[in-house]
């Protein structure tokens, strides 16, 4: 009889352990507009991130994470429509734009819910940005935030056309705008500041949003201890997102004369009309046309205050983890769902395939990622969902589009995870042009512009700017065929119904 209660005991331990050890903890950190090179330890010896910085060597970093676009303007929809349903994004689209009546097969399939069909038990606060009901993908939201907070987007629709009417001159934007845009003009510009309540957005409320978010993060783990489950938690920051405020001694860390302008600074795209960057899309119309320099260095301050300022929060969740004693079993992930241009190119916003538009900062720590990895596969930022139930041992669904790294980050198998990343910015809609369409392989990327019928071909290992079009030397021709043959597969893959070939058939 011992015997057997010692055998019943061990078996109990074992069952017990392998329990633990398939349900660790998930928190999911996905900001907005945030650049692959804005964390320090990353390669940004500008940049204040003390927290991200810790994190990072607790864990693993993929340097070469991607977006692959969007559908229109608003790249942030497109990159949480697939991220939530594990779509790519033609394909999520689709899924986020079915009617009501056939949302349920959508949700019962998406990210937190797979997680929760596990037992889980999930959290989310933030921005949604996606159209699905949130309440119904998760068992607990406490702040569902906006994609902006009072954003003028009437007043601007409205003065936009008051100003195309009035107005030749592309340096008088600021005198049509809202409070906020084309701005600043110089140094003696002081129409707008990011630490002042009185313009609201983040502000609004009484506390800074993201603050909230690491409030209702902290509320989440105290409200976790109640339940026997682990916990899925879904935290999207609206920083570094516009408008960039930040309280006053964030910005005070970042002396204007200490700020660097790009390599890569342009005052202007050439061709900024015909690739969908022209004034009339609001993120460009936040800075004057032509951009100078100073208001470039300008958003930049204030881009990386609000993005030192959301490192302190992120920090303010870590430690309440360990408070907790919940680091040890807890996966941390945290990205963006695209970037942002903030002077490069002569572009301001996020919407172009460019790498500082469309390459994320991902960072992950947990239970079985060793720590100070870094890995220069390109992978997909949505590549986390499949990635997470393979950590979580759960079945990844047939559904996903997405790739699971996990073989990459726990096992170290150095495999190539994609054949190539696929970029697209622009729509098959009837109010929306296809302007740019991209491949990323083997340290290339070609760059198509449909409109105007551009090709661009930068060596990323040798111009990681991408300030040297190598399309039309003689010596590359080879090599835009081949990658432009490539993309072609690549768009039958991801349900692109663009011509290129049409478009491009004397052109490569």
């Amino acid at each position: 009889m011992r015997n057997l209660k010692i055998l019943i005991f061990i078996a109990f331990c074992t069952l017990s352990c392998n329990k633990e050890q398939k349900s660790p903890n998930f928190i999911f950190i996905y900001t907005d507009d945030q650049r692959f090179d804005t964390v320090g330890i990353i390669g940004n010896n500008q940049v204040i991130t003390p927290n991200l910085d810790k994190l990072a060597k607790s864990g693993a970093v993929l340097s070469n994470a991607y977006n692959m676009g969007g559908w229109h303007g608003a790249v942030c929809v497109a990159s949480r429509a697939m991220i939530i349903s594990g779509k790519s994004v033609w394909r999520a689209k689709d899924e986020v734009s079915r009617p009501i009546e056939e949302q349920e097969s959508v949700i019962s399939n998406t990210w937190p819910r797979l997680f929760k069909k596990d037992g889980y038990r999930t959290y989310m606060s933030g921005k949604w940005h996606v159209n699905l009901p949130v309440k119904k993908l998760f068992d607990v939201v406490a702040n569902e935030r906006p994609g902006m907070p009072d954003d003028n987007r009437v007043e601007f629709s409205k003065q936009f056309n008051v100003w195309k009417k009035d107005s030749g001159d592309l340096n008088e934007l600021a005198d049509f705008m809202p409070p906020g845009y084309g701005r600043p003009i110089d140094e003696n510009d002081n129409s707008w500041s990011p630490s002042d309540s009185i313009f609201g957005g983040f502000w609004k409320g009484g506390k800074h949003w993201s603050e909230v978010i690491a409030d209702d993060a902290i509320d989440f783990i105290d409200d976790s201890k109640k339940f026997d489950n682990p916990y899925f938690m879904y935290l999207a920051f609206n920083a570094p997102h516009d408008p960039r405020q930040a309280p006053k001694r964030f910005l005070d860390m970042y002396p204007m004369d200490k700020i660097n302008v790009p390599v890569n600074y342009s005052s202007i795209h050439p061709y900024w009309k015909d690739i969908g960057n022209g004034p009339g899309r609001r993120d460009e119309s936040l800075a004057p046309y032509p951009r100078s320099k100073y208001a470039v260095k300008k958003h930049i301050q204030e881009y990386f205050a609000v993005i030192t300022h959301l490192d302190e929060q992120v920090g303010k969740i870590i430690s309440h983890l360990e408070d907790q004693n919940m680091l040890d079993n807890t996966y941390i992930i945290f990205t963006s769902d695209h970037g942002l241009a903030v002077g490069q190119h002569g572009l301001i916003g996020k919407q172009s395939l460019y790498d500082h538009s469309i390459r994320v900062p991902m960072i992950i720590s947990g239970p079985k990622i060793k720590k100070g990895l870094r890995f220069n596969e390109d992978v997909y930022l949505q590549d986390i969902v499949p990635t997470t139930l393979d950590l979580a041992k759960i079945t990844v669904p047939k559904g996903i589009d997405f790739k699971s790294f996990y073989k990459l980050i726990v096992n170290r198998e150095n495999k190539k995870i994609h054949d190539g990343i696929y970029g697209t910015f622009g729509c098959c809609q009837a109010n929306y042009v296809d302007f740019q369409r991209m491949i990323r392989k083997d340290g290339y990327k070609l760059m198509l512009f449909p409109k105007i019928k551009r090709v661009e071909l930068y060596n990323l290992n040798d111009d990681p700017f991408e300030t040297t079009n190598l399309a039309e030397k003689k010596d590359y021709k080879p090599k835009v065929k081949a990658l432009f043959e490539d993309l072609i597969i690549m768009q039958k893959m991801m349900k692109d119904t663009l011509n290129l070939k049409t478009i491009f058939n004397n052109k490569i």
